[in-house]
C-alpha cells in the first residue's frame, strides 16, 4: 500500500512538472512574441515620425518660398497678344483762392494773377476732378526683345479743363522711344513734391511728341538724345526741337541730369535760334529727407519752361526783332515722417533779363514779368496705402515790368489747395 501511494505521488509529481514544463515554455513563447510585436510597433512608429518631420521640413520650405516669392499675376493679353496693366487713379482737387489768377481751375496762374487794386480775384473756393487719370501699360515679347507702350490720358484739356487729354500716348523698342511723354529736356523729375497738379514756378510738367534714343555709356550714366516737337503755337515749326540730357548716379543717394536744347523759330519772314540749358540734382540726405532742385537758363523760348514770358516779339512785317531771356530755379526739401506720414517745403524764383529792346515792343507791360516767385508748405496722409489726402498753402508773387493805373506792379497768388486721390 505504501509502495502504491509512493508510486502515485512521484507519477502526480512527474505530471505536475511536465505541466509547468509545458506551462513555462507556452508563455516563453507568448513573452517573445509579444516583444517581437511591440518591437514592430515601435518600428512602424518610429518610420511615421520621421515621415512626419520630413513633411514638417517640405511644408516650411514651401511657406517660406511662398513668402518671399513675389504674387504671380495672371496674365491678361490684347487680341494682338501683348500683356497690358491697368492703372490709375480718381482725384479730387479743391482750392480757396485769397488771391489769385481769373481762371476757373484750383491751379497756378502765377504768370497772370491781376496787379493789386485792379480786377481782384479774391475769396474764391475752386473744385475739379479733372486731374482723374486712367493709364495702360503695353509689354510684347518677341525674338529680337519686349516690345512696349503706354496710353495715359486725363480730363485736363480744354478752356474749362473738363475735355479728355492724352498724357502720354508712346512705344518702345529697344533703345527708341516714339510718342508723346515728358519732353527730354523740360524733365518734372527734380521738381518738389506739390500738390497743384500744373506745379510752381521755375519746375516745368511738358509733355512732347517726340523720337527719343538712349545710349547707355555705364550701369550709372546715359545719354538721352530727342527731337521733339515743342508745340509753340507763337512759332511755324520747320524743324522739330533737339534736346539732349545726360544722367548720372554718382551714389544710391545723388543723381544729377544736365541738358541742353535748340529750337528754331520761324515766322512768316523771319527765324530766330532759341536755346537753353538746364541742370537737376536729387540728393538724400538720410533714409527719410530728401532734397530736389532743379535750374534753367533759356532764351528765344516759351514752350518748355512753364510761366514765361513770349520767348520772342515781331513787328508789323512778321520780323523777329528780339527775344526773351531768362533764369529760373526751383528747390524743395521732403521728409518722410513715418509710413503715413510725409511733407514738404519748397520755393520756386525765376527772373527775365531786362531788355528795353523787348520790353518796349508790348504796349501793355502789365503783362509781361519781370520776376516771379512762389514759396509752399505741404502735407500728405496716407491711412492706407492706395489713398492719399493732401493739404498744402502756396504763396507767390509777380513783378510786372509796367505798371497798372494805380500804379501797382505788383500782383500775389495766395491760396490754400487741398487734394484726395484713389490710386488703383
Amino acid at each position: 500500500m505504501n509502495q502504491f501511494k509512493k508510486n502515485a505521488l512521484v507519477a502526480t509529481l512527474s505530471m505536475l512538472s511536465s505541466a509547468t514544463l509545458y506551462a513555462q515554455s507556452n508563455t516563453t513563447t507568448e513573452v517573445e512574441q509579444l516583444r517581437n510585436e511591440v518591437n514592430a510597433l515601435k518600428h512602424m512608429l518610429e518610420q511615421y515620425t520621421q515621415q512626419q518631420q520630413q513633411q514638417a521640413v517640405q511644408l516650411n520650405a514651401v511657406k517660406q518660398q511662398v513668402s518671399t516669392t513675389p504674387k504671380m499675376v495672371e496674365k491678361t493679353l490684347t487680341k494682338g497678344g501683348a500683356e497690358f496693366n491697368l492703372y490709375g487713379n480718381v482725384r479730387m482737387d479743391a482750392s480757396y483762392q485769397a488771391e489769385g489768377g481769373a481762371r476757373d481751375m484750383p491751379y497756378n496762374q502765377i504768370n497772370s494773377v491781376p496787379l493789386e487794386g485792379n480786377t481782384e480775384n479774391s475769396d474764391r473756393l475752386r473744385s475739379t476732378l479733372s486731374a482723374t487719370r486712367l493709364g495702360l501699360d503695353f509689354k510684347t515679347p518677341t525674338q529680337v526683345g519686349d516690345v512696349g507702350g503706354k496710353i495715359e490720358v486725363d480730363f485736363l484739356g480744354g478752356t474749362n479743363l473738363d475735355n479728355l487729354r492724352i498724357r502720354h500716348a508712346y512705344l518702345t523698342y529697344g533703345n527708341w522711344l516714339m510718342g508723346q511723354t515728358w519732353s527730354n529736356f523740360a524733365v518734372p523729375d527734380y521738381m518738389p513734391e506739390t500738390i497743384d497738379a500744373l506745379g510752381y514756378v521755375g519746375g516745368s510738367v511738358k509733355r512732347t511728341p517726340q523720337v527719343r534714343y538712349t545710349y547707355k555709356f555705364a550701369p550709372a550714366t546715359n545719354l538721352v538724345l530727342a527731337a521733339e516737337d515743342s508745340k509753340d503755337s507763337s512759332s511755324n515749326m520747320r524743324l522739330p526741337a533737339l534736346t539732349a540730357r545726360l544722367n548720372h548716379k554718382f551714389s544710391d543717394t545723388l543723381a544729377i541730369s544736365a541738358r541742353a536744347m535748340g529750337s528754331e523759330k520761324k515766322t512768316d519772314a523771319d527765324t530766330e535760334t532759341a536755346w537753353g540749358v538746364g541742370l537737376g540734382a536729387k540728393l538724400d540726405l538720410t533714409e527719410k529727407t530728401f532734397i530736389k532742385a532743379d535750374y534753367y537758363h533759356v532764351k528765344g523760348d516759351s514752350s518748355f519752361v512753364s510761366w514765361t514770358n513770349p520767348g520772342f516779339v515781331t513787328n508789323a512785317d512778321k520780323d523777329i526783332v528780339e527775344t526773351n531771356e531768362f533764369d529760373s530755379i526751383t528747390l524743395g526739401i521732403t521728409q518722410q515722417f513715418n509710413t503715413q506720414w510725409r511733407g514738404t517745403l519748397g520755393y520756386g524764383y525765376m527772373k527775365a533779363d531786362e531788355n528795353n529792346d523787348y520790353i518796349n515792343t508790348f504796349a501793355n507791360k502789365t503783362t509781361i514779368n519781370k520776376d516771379l516767385w512762389q514759396a509752399w508748405a505741404n502735407v500728405f496722409y496716407s491711412p492706407t496705402k492706395p489713398i492719399s489726402f493732401g493739404l498744402e498753402y502756396v504763396y507767390g508773387e509777380r513783378e510786372a515790368f509796367g505798371a497798372a493805373p494805380n500804379g501797382s506792379k505788383k500782383g500775389e497768388d495766395n491760396r490754400l489747395n487741398a487734394v484726395a486721390i484713389y490710386n488703383f
